[in-house]
């Protein structure tokens, strides 16, 4: 046929599993390197990619190809929204995992859709938009119900925890984390998907530490404490690609131990927290340091406090 409809069908015929699974491999490799060097370190590679994958959508036919093509341009936009985040471009980022959603939904993914949504709540709680995180990661529970995945669901329970030591709630932030562990107990030996495979035991303990962190800055430093042996189990357990995840956990650990006065362990690991944050093209990751530096400089005479207020005033005017 040479009309316009053979043409279009043969067209169809170009965009196949291999296609599917050539753009998993290179969100994958994208993917990587956003943990290990930052969101600045792929985010234009990762964007540079949207049109040639989006326009694949138009040329597939069969059924099985849309579904897996569908949900593997959906994860490149939620790691172009993820990227964006971490670039401190939070209106991008929110465009970008819309359109992610949308794929998604087409593409009947109810596990990608929860991961999605867990994201565009974790933008909200670095924004301290607390109440619009809590309505994403109930929306992303939803979805990870219907996918039947207790880890999708250990990761938004977690999450809800955690925006609950926001808000000072003490008995609800144990209570999703206690649910949170209970699921992620679950969910051992079963094949993760791409998008969620960080969540491990290590990223599981950083949770458990970061909402006790939380409870620390705005309860009770002695929360803080209950939190420091799941902090240092996960900066143990992280591999060596989780850069940026390590060092989130570091400037935690930091934090809780200035909060509680120990300022020469809090000016040890600080170090190494700041360090890694200059060395990652994350903004997001040096607006974490701000916790910290407001924690050591309620010690002002004391000099290892200094040293960590110093440290993150010099690299917030280093320009890095």
């Amino acid at each position: 046929m040479t009309g316009s409809g053979g043409r279009d069908e043969r067209q169809g015929t170009r965009v196949g599993l291999a296609d599917a699974r050539r753009l998993e491999d290179v969100v994958a490799e994208l993917r990587a390197l956003d943990y290990r060097y930052g969101g600045g370190s792929c985010r234009v590679a990762v964007e540079s990619r949207l049109p040639a994958a989006a326009a694949q959508l138009d040329s597939v036919t069969k059924a099985v190809v849309k579904a897996r093509l569908y949900t593997a341009v959906a994860d490149l936009y939620n790691l172009a929204g993820w990227t964006n985040f971490d670039q401190d471009r939070p209106g991008a980022a929110l465009a970008a995992f819309a359109r992610a959603l949308e794929l998604a939904v087409e593409a009947g993914n109810d596990d990608l859709q929860a991961n999605i949504r867990y994201r565009v709540g974790r933008l909200h709680l670095h924004y301290d938009a607390v109440d619009a995180a809590l309505v994403e990661f109930a929306r992303g529970r939803e979805a990870a119900l219907l996918a039947h995945s207790k880890l999708a669901q250990a990761i938004l329970s977690a999450n809800q925890a955690w925006a609950y030591a926001k808000k000072a709630d003490v008995t609800g932030a144990l209570s999703y984390l206690r649910r949170a562990r209970e699921e992620f107990a679950e969910a051992a030996g079963r094949e993760p998907s791409p998008w969620a495979a960080f969540f491990g035991p290590a990223d599981m303990a950083a949770m458990i530490g970061t909402v006790h962190g939380e409870l620390a800055q705005v309860v009770d430093v002695r929360h803080g404490r209950d939190g420091i042996p799941a902090l240092a189990e996960a900066i143990e357990g992280y591999p060596r690609g989780m850069t940026r995840s390590r060092s989130l956990t570091l400037i935690w650990l930091a934090t809780v131990h200035a909060l509680d006065g120990d300022l020469d362990v809090a000016a040890t690991v600080g170090e190494e927290a700041v360090e890694l944050a200059g060395a990652l093209r994350s903004p997001r990751v040096r607006q974490r340091l701000h916790p910290l530096s407001a924690a050591a400089g309620r010690f002002s005479g004391n000099a290892d406090a200094r040293e960590i207020v110093d440290r993150i005033d010099d690299l917030r005017h280093s320009g890095r």
